[in-house]
Parts: C-alpha cells; sequence; structure tokens
C-alpha cells in the first residue's frame, strides 16, 4: 500500500512516515501543494494525507483538482481547523475524512485502514417515485429534470435510498456516507440533508427525506408530494 504525505511541517511529516512505514506502508512526502498535487495525478496512491494550510496551492484545492481530473483515491485532511462550516467546506472539496490536530497516531492509522478496507458498489439505478439515482453514472433525476448534486450530497442521498423504507440514524449516516466516527459532530447530516432538501424542493420533489425526531432520516415510497 502506498500513501502519499502533502505536509509542510518537517517534524510532522517525519513522524508520519516513520510511523507509517513501520506499519509496511510505502509512503512519499511532498512539502507543498503544487508538488503534491503533481505527485498525486502523476503516480498512484492507495491513499492521500492531505495538510488543509501548505503553501504552494491549500490542501482544499489539491483536493478539488484531484477530483476534477477524476483521480478518486480517498484523501485525509490533517487540520486545526473544527468548526461544522470549515467540515462542510473540506469534504464538499471531496475529502473522505478528516483528523483535527494534534491527533495521535493510532487514530490516524485507523482511519486509514477503514478507508483502505472501504470497497465501492455501483450496483443498478435506485429510484422513489419520479426520483433516479445511478450510481454507475453518478446522475440524479426528478422526471427529465437533473439534478446537480455536489458529490457529498449524490453519496447521502444514494444511502438514503438504497435504504428505503428504513431508518437510517446519524451514526450509521456518518460512518457509510463519509467513513467518520463522530461523537457529536453528526450535525454535519443536518447541514447536508437541508441542502438535498431545498434542490429536491426546487425541482418540485417535496417531502422525500423525512425526519425521525431523535433518530435520523428516512426515505419511504410514495411519501414524496409533486408540487
Amino acid at each position: 500500500m502506498r500513501i502519499l504525505i502533502i505536509e509542510d511541517e518537517p517534524g510532522i511529516a517525519s513522524f508520519l512516515k516513520e510511523g507509517l512505514e513501520e506499519e509496511y506502508f510505502a509512503v512519499d512526502v511532498a512539502g507543498d501543494g503544487r508538488k503534491g498535487l503533481e505527485l498525486a495525478l502523476t503516480s498512484d496512491y492507495d491513499l492521500l494525507l492531505v495538510d488543509w494550510m501548505i503553501p504552494g496551492i491549500s490542501g482544499i484545492e489539491v483536493c478539488r483538482q484531484l477530483r476534477k481530473e477524476g483521480v478518486e483515491t480517498p484523501v485525509i485532511f490533517l487540520t486545526a481547523k473544527d468548526t461544522i462550516e470549515d467540515v462542510v467546506f473540506g469534504l464538499d472539496a471531496g475529502a473522505n475524512d478528516y483528523i483535527r490536530k494534534p491527533f495521535e497516531f493510532e487514530e490516524l492509522l485507523a482511519r486509514i485502514r477503514v478507508q483502505l478496507r472501504r470497497r465501492g458498489s455501483e450496483g443498478g439505478p435506485l429510484a422513489a417515485g419520479l426520483l433516479s439515482v445511478d450510481p454507475a453514472t453518478h446522475e440524479a433525476r426528478y422526471g427529465p429534470a437533473g439534478l446537480a448534486l455536489t458529490p457529498k450530497e449524490f453519496a447521502l442521498l444514494e444511502f438514503l435510498l438504497r435504504n428505503k423504507g428504513k431508518v437510517c440514524t446519524r451514526s450509521r449516516i456518518i460512518e457509510h456516507v463519509w467513513d467518520m466516527h463522530f461523537d457529536s459532530d453528526t450535525s454535519v447530516i443536518d447541514v447536508y440533508i437541508n441542502f438535498l432538501r431545498k434542490k429536491l424542493d426546487a425541482a418540485g420533489c417535496r417531502n422525500l427525506i423525512q425526519t425521525i425526531r431523535g433518530v435520523g432520516y428516512i426515505v419511504r415510497e410514495g411519501e414524496a408530494e409533486e408540487a
């Protein structure tokens, strides 16, 4: 397994490299965003560890450029930022997970292993009434109209549709959609649910995603109302 570390603090980069090599990972290090992006675009990595604030171009921009170029390698942000707005911003840029500095190496290693174990299964199109989601093409439509969803919005809607008729708890959503394990930060889910509802409402699909107070969310066949 090969990991790229994009980190400008030599002490942190060295600490991570040594620890990961002891776990038998092959590790490359880039000290700035431009070099990191170049390596990530031209070499084959199993996972990227990216510092949010790095010289050259930011970790956010590195992630955006990778996703724009179709690179789906898992990205874990290393960051001191911790507001819900920052979390949403980073995840929407295409990150799979994040860990706050300072962190314990064992926690980071566990998060890395979760990402490396993850296997996407595309399956066939999913539907609820006039709403359809195709995981193979990453297209979502309500009737003839396409829905412009961010990657995380699409993943969240796909997960809810895969579990149609079942209550999806916040802990299940955060683990399956983001592969994270929050104690209290599951409020990020509510932010994305709000984003999704607004876009569905604008398309004419109302009341598709229902709140189960204190538990999570559910999609039921036949509950959506056409505007």
